[in-house]
Order: C-alpha cells, then structure tokens, then sequence
C-alpha cells in the first residue's frame, strides 16, 4: 500500500448503518423482557447490527490476527523480556501454546500470525511472513521506519482484513506480539493525545522501580528527538510507533471498510484502534473493547475512543487474548436477538411497559461500548 492508496480506502469507509440501528433497537424493544434489562447485551447486538447491516447475525467464524515485530527501543532496557522471545512466542502461537491461541483453540476462533517485522530472516509453518523490515530502529535516537515503511505495514493490516472477508469471517480479533511494544504504544499515545508520557506508561511484563523511570525518560527523549506531529497518526507511527502498530491500525480501517466487527484486545490494540479512528472517525462505529488492560494509559486510549470495554478481568497478556472472551459475548449478544421470543409471539399484552420504553432506548446508547 502507497500513501495515495491509503487515502482511496478511508475515504471509501462508511459509517454503522443507521437503519439496521434503528430496526435493531426496534426489535429489542419487542423482545419478551423489560427495557434494558439484558443491558450492555442489548446494546452490543445493536452496535453489531450497525457494523454488518444486518438485524440477525450469529458470528459463526471468528478469527485473531495477531501482528508480530520487534523493536529498537529494547536496546534501552525497557523490557526485562529477550527480545528473541518475539519469534518464540510467535512460533508458540501456531502451536496453540500462548494464552490467545489456547483460548483460540478452546472456542474453535481461527488464528493468523502474521510476521510484520520480527528480527530475524527464519520462516516457520505457521507464520505468514508479510515482513517490512527486520524490526525497527531504537526510537531514543531516531525514526522507528520510515513514514513509507509504515504506510505499507498498515496496508499488511488492511489485506488481513480482507482476507478475513473473503475467507467469510464474522468477526476479526486484533492482537500483537513483540517485546518493547508497551514502550512504542505508550509513545504513541503520547504522541497523539498530549500526554505526559508518565500518565500513560505502564511497567509492562514488569520492571523494577529504576527501570521503569529509565522508561518513561526514554519515551520522553523519543518524543522530544522524533517530534512527531499530534495531528498525523502516521506520522506519529513511524516516528515513535512500531510495525505491529502500524498494522494493527490498517486492521482497523480494513475492517471497517469490509464492515467487519473488529475486536481490540488491551493497551496496544487500542491505542492502535485510536490511530485508526484519528485517520478516519467512521471506524470508530466498528471497533468493540475486548477487556480493561491494566496498563496505564489503557484508561486515557479508550477515553479518546469514547469506548467502554466489555471486561474487567484484570489481564494485561496481550497478545489478542481478550479477544476469544469478547467473542462470546458478542455471540451471546446475537442468541438474544434471533433467539428470544416478541411479546406478541409470547401472547404478552406489553402496554404496561410504554412509559419505560420513552426512557430506555438501545438506539440511543449504542456508540457506548
């Protein structure tokens, strides 16, 4: 993908459907039960209704798509993990030895572990190699890539997207794995919404006191040697990002321009969700937070999308693991609405309802999840 490609794709995406949000609302407010009293189900079923223009939907064939690359700034000690432990865990993955591919293989979700820039020229069964680079440079003393390099790793997300529509998949879940991706993450956020990097960096795997304060002042140095622009998400990518970001933030735009519903699963995913959202606003509508990531700046990343994740479970793995669980939800979400009887269908005069109805309206609260 070239810069003018990526222009040709976000103008090309369109918002949720309003009218499957309006038949989707009207419908839950048929169904055999009072307002509002499955909750945030309710609105999940009509955000996904939005996302693929259809009232019924059942998510028959999930997929993750987690994007692996390593990165320069571990050369800092931000990271008490190998880097060697990227290619490691990847390989794993195709294994279904990891938390996401354990989860994956349990509830029957596909997986793609795609290799965007891991440090090494080895190729294993299992990885798709769509490598930009051999990872990327230490971001304290320079650009990670270049800003070209980073439009195409976006546009390896972009075409996982739509192999994902071709193969038929219902929903796309979207993960990484590369070790110093807390620190590029949290560089981008920074980056993008103004913040100091101490709000937003969070101690990863785990660090000592000493190391942690060696990474926040890291993230500063970068910020203040890179100057990435604020308003030019790919700017901010390839300044101080990182190629699994970059092509995280391409799923993004290509699932919502296939209107597939994509699953961000904690800190880095969503932080590459809000690049995708700050490039083009109309994804926002297709974008579901799998769980409450532990990480620092998690809370300010899904501020900015004005997004609520589905889960508090207290995980902070990555990897895409949140992912499986959001799925079932979402599947749950679906049952309700093609499984569950009307009141007319279950001889149930519903009059006494009415005035509840004025005030609970899934329609309304939709773009909250």
């Amino acid at each position: 993908m070239n810069e003018h490609e990526l222009k040709s794709l976000i103008r090309s995406i369109e918002p949720a459907s309003k009218s499957a949000l309006e038949l989707a609302a009207k419908r839950q407010s048929e169904l055999a039960k009072p307002p509002g009293s499955l909750g945030r189900l309710e609105e999940l079923s009509v955000r996904i209704a939005g996302m693929t223009g259809k009232v019924n939907n059942e998510l028959e064939k999930r997929r993750i798509a987690v994007f692996v690359a390593d990165n320069g700034v571990v050369d800092e000690g931000v990271a008490v993990t190998p880097k060697e432990v990227t290619l490691k865990q990847a390989v794993n993955m195709t294994r279904h030895k990891t938390g996401m591919s354990a989860l994956a293989k349990f509830f029957g979700d596909e997986t793609r572990i795609i290799d965007v820039g891991i440090d090494s020229d080895e190729e294993f069964e299992g990885i798709i190699n769509r490598k930009i680079r051999r990872g990327t440079n230490n971001i304290r003393t320079g650009a990670a890539m270049t800003r070209e390099e980073a439009v195409a790793a976006i546009g390896v997300g972009v075409g996982a997207a739509k192999r994902a529509k071709q193969d038929g998949i219902s929903a796309l879940g979207i993960g990484e794995m590369g070790i110093g991706n807390t620190t590029t993450s949290a560089a981008v956020l920074a980056a993008m919404i103004g913040a100091d990097p101490a709000n937003v960096t969070g101690r990863g795997s785990g660090l000592t006191d000493a190391a942690f304060y060696n990474k926040v002042q890291v993230i500063r140095d970068a910020l203040n040697w890179n100057a990435p622009d604020p308003r030019d998400p790919v700017d901010i990518i390839s300044k101080v990002g990182g190629l699994d970001i970059a092509a995280m933030t391409g799923a993004f735009l290509g699932c919502a321009s296939e209107r597939i519903p994509a699953v961000a699963d904690g800190f880095i995913s969503t932080v590459a969700a809000l690049c995708a959202v700050r490039l083009c606003p109309e994804v926002r509508d297709f974008v579901i937070l799998s769980h409450a990531s532990r990480e620092l700046g998690y809370v300010l990343a899904s501020r900015a999308l004005e997004l609520s994740p589905l889960l508090a479970m207290d995980m902070r793995l990555g990897e895409g693991s949140g992912c499986p669980l959001a799925f079932q939800l979402m599947r749950a979400a679906c049952a309700v609405m093609n499984g569950m009887a009307t009141f007319e269908e279950a001889l149930i005069d519903d009059k006494y309802l009415d005035e509840i109805r004025t005030q609970s309206n899934p329609a309304s609260k939709f773009g909250g999840i």
